[in-house]
C-alpha cells in the first residue's frame, strides 16, 4: 500500500481513514480534550461507543475542534442490553442526541450477542433501517468471529461495511481477515498496538515478551526507519489495508500515533511482524460475551 494513502474504501464507496482515535476506558473528563487534540493533529476518524460513557464528551471535543463535520468519520456502537428492532432504533436516537450530531458515518453492533442471536439480528435489521433514511452512511459489526458474520449475513441484506475486531501483532486474526476480503467487508483493529495485554495479566506473549512494543523484532524495525515502536505496529496494520483506532489522552503519543504516512516497511519487515502471532486473544471470547458478562447500563443522559 502506498506510504501517502490514508483511507481505504468501504463496500458502499465510503472512504474510512486507516488510523482514528479510540477512546475506550478514556475518563469523560479527559476525553473532549483528546478528541479535539487529535482533530487538530490531522485525524478524521473518531471511534466511541454507547458503552464508553463519553459520547456526550466525544460530541464536545468535535465541536470545540472547529472542523466542518463533513470532513469527520465518527463511529459509535449499540450496547447488548438495546438489543432489539425498537430498541436499537431508540438507544440510536440517544447516542446521535448525546454526540451532538444529525448522522452517523458508521453504527456497529458492540458483540455478536450469540446466545440470543435472534436480538442481534433484529438490531441488525434496526441498523438497515437507519441506513436506508440516510441517519448512517455506514453499517457494521464488532467482535464478530466468521460464524457470526455468516449467520447475519444469511438473515439481512446488507453486508457489513466493518468488523471492529481485537487485532495486534500477536493476535492477528489472518483467516478471519481473509474472511473479510472474500466477503468485502473492512477489518478495523481495536487495541492496535498491543494495549489489551496491559489489561488482562494472563496473556500471552511471544517469546516471553509480554508486549508487542517491547519486542526485540520491532525495535529493531523502528530503529532502521527512525520511528517508535507504536509508528511501526500502526504502519504494519495500514500496510495489511487494516484501519486501526489506537487511544490515547496524551497530545505526544496522539501526533505520533497518525504520523505514519512517511515510510513503509518491507517485505520481510512485514513477514516479521506476521511471524509474532501467538493466536491467543487477550480480549473477551466473542462466543461467551453477553449482556450479563458485561453488566454494562447505558443512561440516557
Amino acid at each position: 500500500m502506498s506510504s501517502s494513502k490514508k483511507s481505504l474504501e468501504l463496500n458502499n464507496g465510503l472512504p474510512l481513514p486507516l488510523i482514528g482515535l479510540g477512546v475506550f476506558l478514556n475518563p469523560p473528563e479527559q476525553t473532549s480534550d483528546a478528541v479535539t487534540t487529535a482533530i487538530k493533529a490531522g485525524y478524521r476518524l473518531i471511534d466511541t461507543a454507547a458503552a464508553y460513557h463519553n459520547e456526550k464528551q466525544v460530541g464536545e471535543g468535535i465541536k470545540r475542534s472547529g472542523i466542518s463535520r463533513n470532513e469527520l468519520f465518527i463511529t459509535t456502537k449499540l450496547w447488548m442490553t438495546d438489543y432489539g428492532y425498537d430498541a436499537a432504533l431508540k438507544a440510536f436516537d440517544v447516542s446521535l442526541k448525546k454526540l451532538g450530531l444529525d448522522y452517523l458515518d458508521l453504527y456497529l453492533l458492540h458483540w455478536p450477542a450469540p446466545a440470543d442471536f435472534t436480538r442481534t439480528i433484529q438490531s441488525y435489521k434496526a441498523a438497515e433501517q437507519l441506513l436506508r433514511e440516510g441517519r448512517v452512511k455506514a453499517i457494521g459489526v464488532s467482535n464478530f468471529n466468521e460464524n457470526h458474520l455468516k449467520a447475519l449475513i444469511a438473515e439481512t441484506e446488507v453486508i457489513p461495511a466493518v468488523n471492529q475486531i481485537e487485532c495486534n501483532p500477536y493476535f492477528s486474526l489472518t483467516e478471519l481477515q481473509a474472511v473479510h476480503k472474500h466477503l468485502g467487508i473492512a477489518t478495523q483493529a481495536w487495541s492496535p498496538i498491543g494495549g489489551v495485554y496491559d489489561r488482562n495479566k494472563n496473556a500471552q506473549g511471544h517469546n516471553n515478551v509480554r508486549h508487542p512494543l517491547q519486542h526485540p523484532a520491532i525495535s529493531a524495525i523502528a530503529e532502521a526507519h527512525h520511528k517508535t515502536p507504536a509508528q511501526v505496529i500502526l504502519r504494519w496494520h495500514v500496510e495489511k489495508g487494516v484501519s486501526a483506532i489506537p487511544k490515547s489522552v496524551n497530545a505526544t503519543r496522539i501526533a505520533e500515533n497518525i504520523d505514519i504516512f512517511d515510510f513503509s516497511l518491507t517485505p520481510s519487515e512485514i513477514a516479521l511482524i506476521d511471524a509474532l502471532n501467538v493466536g491467543v486473544r487477550a480480549g473477551s471470547d466473542p462466543d461467551n460475551v453477553n449482556a450479563e458478562t458485561f453488566p454494562i447500563k447505558i443512561s440516557e443522559q
